[in-house]
C-alpha cells in the first residue's frame, strides 16, 4: 500500500465529521448514496459503513489505480476515474479530500499524485467543484477538505460554510459542508 495515500491529520478529521454528519441523512433517506472521489485508503468509505449507509451505496473512484483494487479488495464499489470523468449517477454525499498543496519541485513524482492540487494548490480542487454539481442530488452536501496552505478555491455559487477545523503547526485544515440551490 506504499502508493495509496494513507490516512492523516486530514482523514481522521473528515471521518469524525462524516461520523456526525451522515446519520442526520439517514434519518431522511436510509437508500442514500455516498460516493469519495479520491478513496485512497478507503478510510471514508469504512466510515460511511460504520454509519449506516448500505455497501451497495457506497461507491469510490481514483486516479490511482493501486487505490482502486484495495477499495475494492476492502468490498467497495470503486472504479479508475479522473474526477468525475468515469462516474454516473447522482449522490446525496460526495466526500473529496483532495490533493491541496502547491506544487513543491523538490518533492518526487510519485507522491504528488496524493498531495499536489496543482501550481497553487487549488487548482484540481475547482475542477472538482465545476463537476461536481452534475452529481449532487437536490440536497445533498459535498464535504471537501481544504488546507490554509491551499491557494485560489472558486467556490462557485455553492453554499459553503466550514463545519471543522483543525491547527497543525504548519497549516490549518477545513472541512467544508457545500450545497446548491438551483
Amino acid at each position: 500500500m506504499s502508493d495509496i495515500y494513507q490516512p492523516e491529520e486530514d482523514s481522521y478529521l473528515m471521518s469524525l465529521i462524516l461520523k456526525t454528519e451522515i446519520p442526520k441523512f439517514l434519518e431522511e433517506n436510509k437508500d442514500i448514496k455516498f460516493i469519495e472521489v479520491g478513496c485512497g485508503s478507503g478510510i471514508q468509505l469504512q466510515t460511511a459503513l460504520s454509519s449506516g449507509i448500505k455497501r451497495e451505496n457506497i461507491f469510490s473512484c481514483d486516479i490511482n489505480e493501486e487505490a482502486v483494487k484495495h477499495c475494492r479488495n476492502l468490498g467497495f464499489n470503486s472504479q479508475i476515474s479522473n474526477l468525475f470523468s468515469k462516474i454516473k449517477g447522482k449522490y446525496e454525499i460526495i466526500v473529496f479530500n483532495p490533493p491541496y498543496l502547491p506544487e513543491d519541485k523538490k518533492e518526487p513524482a510519485s507522491s504528488k499524485i496524493a498531495t499536489t492540487g496543482g501550481k497553487k494548490g487549488g487548482e484540481l480542487i475547482n475542477k472538482f467543484l465545476k463537476q461536481a454539481k452534475k452529481h449532487l442530488t437536490e440536497g445533498g452536501r459535498i464535504f471537501l477538505l481544504t488546507s490554509s496552505l491551499t491557494d485560489k478555491i472558486d467556490f462557485l455559487d455553492y453554499n459553503k460554510k466550514i463545519i471543522a477545523d483543525k491547527k497543525l503547526f504548519f497549516e490549518s485544515l477545513f472541512v467544508w459542508e457545500l450545497s446548491f440551490v438551483g
